[in-house]
């Protein structure tokens, strides 16, 4: 069985083809066959398992998914890469597709099945906007396995009253639950990145944490842009003029509190609070 390419392999690839990591497109590519197969293992998908691979790069990953025996659909946007991708994994039954993940159309990328695990070495600067845009458009992905920068999956999956905890951390918990389930060490990679990276888990919930009928996803949003856009302010003065203090008092939430010590339940019942107000947000 063929194991994913060491950093001898990389090289002499990016050698062989005139290719070199992009700096634009935020290219790391992971050297360590040892580190490809702990990511396929924490992916925990197998045989009949329908897998969804974003920046494929020159395919090491990929490689170590389509061992798992998955069905794996391999995504690179990289059009000079992408000819060397399909020699390293279609003979693995990989499918390749050149697209980029933050304009694809996902319906007909992911045609053919509706639960789908996505498994990612995600660019720093796409990792929280593409996540955000899974969970809210892209019901057909049932988990993640996203590899980003530390500090950004932190926010991923931060809880009330932690540092990293911020707007971000409240829309995935409206969706999903996240967890840090591993960390990568910056040595795997070439070229070698300032930063650290961590593995994040999230898991979409069977419903979303608050009932849409009760607060919708928009709604919600809008209310953290308000709050969070007050950042260390006390509710009640960065919600001024949407939340008065009798509000609070009704859902029972001190208006002395800042937005980054709510949940996504608190945030739910600031909600009900507007929409029983006539100056409330009002739905999309």
């Amino acid at each position: 069985m063929r194991r994913p390419p060491g950093r001898g392999e990389v090289v002499s690839l990016l050698r062989q083809h005139g290719l070199r990591p992009s700096k634009a497109l935020g290219q790391h590519f992971v050297i360590d066959p040892n580190t490809v197969e702990r990511i396929a293992r924490l992916a925990r998908v197998g045989p009949g398992d329908q897998v969804i691979e974003i920046g494929a790069g020159l395919g090491s990953l990929t490689i170590a998914l389509a061992h798992t025996g998955a069905s794996v659909r391999a995504v690179e946007v990289d059009r000079g890469i992408v000819p060397v991708l399909r020699e390293m994994v279609e003979p693995l039954g990989v499918s390749v597709v050149e697209a980029d993940a933050m304009s694809c159309d996902w319906a007909d990328l992911l045609a053919g099945s509706s639960h789908w695990v996505l498994v990612a070495n995600l660019p720093y600067n796409v990792a929280t906007p593409l996540v955000l845009e899974l969970l809210g458009d892209v019901p057909a992905i049932d988990r993640m396995l996203v590899m980003v920068q530390r500090e950004a999956g932190e926010r991923l999956v931060a809880r009330p009253g932690a540092k990293s905890f911020g707007a971000v951390s409240v829309r995935v918990s409206y969706f999903a639950t996240a967890s840090v389930v591993g960390h990568v060490a910056q040595a795997v990679f070439l070229p070698r990145p300032n930063v650290e990276s961590v593995l994040v888990e999230i898991v979409r919930r069977e419903l979303p944490a608050i009932d849409p009928a009760l607060a919708s996803y928009e709604e919600i949003d809008r209310l953290l842009r308000a709050g969070f856009g007050g950042r260390r302010k006390m509710l009640r003065r960065s919600l001024e003029g949407l939340i008065g203090e009798a509000g609070f008092e009704a859902v029972g939430i001190d208006g002395r509190a800042r937005a980054e010590e709510l949940g996504i339940e608190q945030w739910g019942k600031l909600v009900a609070c507007l929409r029983s107000s006539t100056s409330g947000l009002s739905p999309s």
